[in-house]
């Protein structure tokens, strides 16, 4: 049996859930609803919202990861971050709950960075390379739209990586 910490349905109905009313509105009855499933069936695999949307966010970025082609590692990471961008889940986090990715910014590594590393890693041919781009990209995609939009933020992206990686 699947386990429920990883069950789509519940990661659905989160991202329903985060969508709609944002991180702190969510509540884990309004997710267990929407999955229809129990709150205490949610209660034994998170202990609140926050490691739910954890978990969620972690599946989502992951899946642009997984997407992209990296035998070109600058234009997959430029697309990576132009996707991430782009991404409903992260735009409505960014706008509505920006405390959330604090703790991935400034006091840990999470699942989503180890997943970028094992991509990029590869790709590059080296983990401290690897390290690098994957901050420069977060710098890109998080921090970058307050300088520029996102025609010169990828044009600018590109030619930093392609310095780098030369």
């Amino acid at each position: 049996m699947t386990s429920i910490r990883h069950n789509d349905g519940v990661l659905d109905a989160a991202r329903e859930c985060v969508l709609a009313y944002g991180v702190r509105r969510t509540t884990l009855t309004d997710v267990a609803r929407r999955a229809g499933v129990s709150r205490m069936t949610l209660y034994r695999r998170w202990p609140d919202v926050r490691s739910l949307v954890g978990d969620l966010m972690t599946r989502e970025w992951v899946r642009v990861v997984e997407g992209l082609d990296v035998r070109d590692p600058v234009r997959a990471v430029v697309e990576g971050v132009r996707a991430l961008r782009a991404h409903p889940l992260l735009r409505k986090i960014v706008e509505a709950d920006p405390e959330m990715l604090l703790p991935y910014l400034l006091q840990r590594t999470g699942a989503t960075h180890e997943a970028v590393l094992a991509v990029l890693e590869p790709a590059v041919g080296d983990r401290a390379k690897a390290r690098a781009i994957l901050l420069v990209a977060q710098s890109f995609l998080l921090s970058g739209p307050t300088m520029l939009g996102d025609d010169a933020l990828d044009a600018e992206l590109t030619t930093l990586l392609e310095r780098y990686l030369a």
